[in-house]
């Protein structure tokens, strides 16, 4: 049974609905303070996920010029393609992201990740929905949706596969936006065959070796003739990528796309690796995070014990 409620109607009862739901947010936040997990200030409305608005409103949507291929920054205002798509074309047609790998995108990713704060993965999966819907306009109305595999080592290690929520999330995000898009979950239609080395610290060249040859596809008719997008969390050099994309098109895939929530981008010339470097020592870092040298980059790394106040959240089910 369904009751129709003219729109006006309806916007005027969720306004008082507001209005008597925010007395009751600041009494139960006195009662049981919390604190964002992210920058450690306290929430000051209840919250799902223990990250501020704040925090949030700190990811910016990715801009300025990119490479029309890959989605890095491009090295000459000339050209539409950075210089290692020149070089060497990656097999996918397009990538896209939603935001930088950086500040406060890295500390939510983080959160999700090694905090398994599971419920930050609904905002952080809209987001990624956002970048993929870039695509709306030039890929084709169905697309199979293939999250990156973890090896099952690493599996029962984090207990869940962070590409494979978001892009649960993203659909879902996309239903609504982009209705006339069919996109359909493929979660175990790419295996990782072996236990890769954590990509980190690695140089390109040893990204490149680290991967290949590390996936399979589990069913080669489920994606012969079909257009692929693959979904990842982060995409720094696209060597996972790329040895994602070339497994499925020698699967029998027609077209491979690509879509993350976070790209890493070069810094060309000193000042721009300065002025990264200045911004990210000016930002406060993330609760209980440790400094890690690797090579002449630091990098914050979350510690076990950052998010150990929100472990009770479960871990959603597919």
């Amino acid at each position: 049974m369904t009751i129709d409620v003219p729109p006006s109607e309806m916007s005027r009862w969720r306004a008082v609905v507001r209005v008597l739901r925010s007395p009751l947010d600041c009494l139960t936040c006195a009662l049981l303070p919390a604190s964002c997990a992210l920058c450690g200030s306290s929430l000051p409305l209840l919250s799902f996920a223990p990250i501020c608005e704040s925090c949030w409103t700190e990811i910016p949507v990715l801009s300025g010029p990119a490479c029309s291929r890959c989605g890095d920054a491009l090295d000459s205002p000339v050209t539409t393609l950075c210089r290692a798509c020149r070089l060497a074309p990656p097999p996918f047609v397009r990538a896209v992201a939603y935001g930088l790998y950086q500040g406060r995108m890295r500390d939510a990713i983080h959160a999700l990740k090694y905090g398994r704060i599971y419920p930050a993965g609904g905002t952080l999966g809209r987001m990624l929905g956002e970048a993929i819907a870039q695509l709306a306009g030039e890929a084709p109305a169905e697309l199979f949706v293939v999250p990156v595999p973890l090896h099952r080592s690493k599996y029962a290690q984090r207990g869940f596969n962070q590409a494979r929520l978001l892009a649960a999330e993203a659909i879902a995000s996309l239903r609504k936006t982009q209705p006339q898009w069919r996109l359909t979950l493929a979660a175990s239609t790419l295996m990782r065959l072996r236990a890769t080395e954590s990509q980190a610290g690695l140089t390109p060249r040893q990204r490149r070796l680290n991967v290949r040859g590390a996936f399979s596809v589990s069913d080669p008719s489920a994606v012969t003739m079909r257009h692929v997008l693959i979904v990842d969390d982060i995409l720094t050099t696209g060597a996972t990528a790329r040895a994602a994309a070339q497994a499925l098109l020698r699967a029998g895939a027609a077209s491979v796309r690509v879509a993350t929530l976070a790209r890493a981008r070069r810094a060309f010339g000193p000042a721009a690796a300065a002025h990264s470097a200045v911004a990210e020592s000016m930002r406060p870092p993330v609760r209980g995070s440790t400094s890690s040298v690797s090579g002449n980059a630091i990098e914050n790394q979350p510690s076990t014990s950052s998010f150990r106040s929100f472990m009770p959240y479960r871990q959603p089910s597919f």
